[in-house]
This record gives C-alpha cells, structure tokens and sequence, in this order.
C-alpha cells in the first residue's frame, strides 16, 4: 500500500482546517500561507465546559517538519497552561506525558492532536488543576500596570 505524499497530506489538512471541525471549539490553519513547505501551523483550543478552562481561548503552535506524518509534529502552547502533559517552562506538549504523540500513526492528523487535547484538558488530572493567569502568553505578557488597571475596573 503506498501513502500519500507529505505535500498532498497536508493540503488535505488545510482545506479541512479551513471549513472548520465539529462545533467550533477546535480550529487550525497555516501560520504563514508563503511556507511553501506547510511547516508551521496555528491551532486553537476553547476549554471544554465544567473545567477549570471553561470560557478560555487556547493558541496553539504546531511544527511539522519533513518527517510529518511519518512522524508526529511539535505541538506548544502559546497561551500559558497547566496540564500535566505540558512544559510549564516552554509549553510544549511532551510527547512522553501525550499518549497520541509518545504512540503516533501517520493516520492521526493536527485536527485529532487539538481533538485530544481538549479532551485532556477535561481529564480527572486536568479539569480542576488551578490555571496562570489569563492573558499570559510567551507573545503577549501583561504588564503589571495593565493587571492593575485591569483589577479596578473590574
């Protein structure tokens, strides 16, 4: 059985990404539409509801080198997290800790990574763990001042 090429794959990926998945909560798309290699990816999680990540907005980076989807990409965190199968350092999901990634197919696809992280996020070791603040991210880290200001008008 031949697979498909790594270029059709990920065209495949996209034009799924692009008409959207399921109900919204889960999104995906090129980070850059000049990549020519369909390397570097954005995803977005909405935490699942009766979690302690009900309400928030999750940014995503995912990397998929010339190996995908022989092998699997490089997910993180942009936006800052607690979840036992992420860095808190760097984000980044550790494949050992993230059953899909430690035991990857060349069938799984980003859309089912962001699927089963959210699940994960909804897990018994996730749901209640206490989260950093809102609006921490590695691109956009609040200022002190703005925290305040932020604090008042609430």
């Amino acid at each position: 059985m031949s697979s498909v090429p790594r270029s059709f794959r990920l065209l495949e990926e996209l034009e799924r990404g692009e008409k959207g998945i399921g109900d919204g909560t889960v999104s995906y798309g090129m980070d850059d539409s000049d990549d020519i290699l369909m390397c570097s990816w954005t995803g977005t999680i909405i935490g699942p509801h009766n979690t302690v990540h009900e309400g928030r907005i999750y940014q995503l980076k995912i990397f998929c080198d010339e190996d995908y989807p022989n092998n699997p990409p490089a997910v993180r965190f942009q936006s800052r997290i607690n979840m036992t199968c992420v860095n808190r350092e760097t984000g980044m999901v550790e494949p050992s800790l993230f059953p899909m990634l430690a035991n990857w197919h060349r069938e799984y696809t980003m859309e089912d990574i962001l699927i089963s992280l959210k699940k994960e996020m909804a897990s018994p070791q996730n749901r209640k763990l206490i989260q950093p603040q809102e609006g921490g991210s590695d691109d956009q880290r609040m200022e002190q001042k703005g925290l305040m200001l932020r604090c008042t008008i609430l």
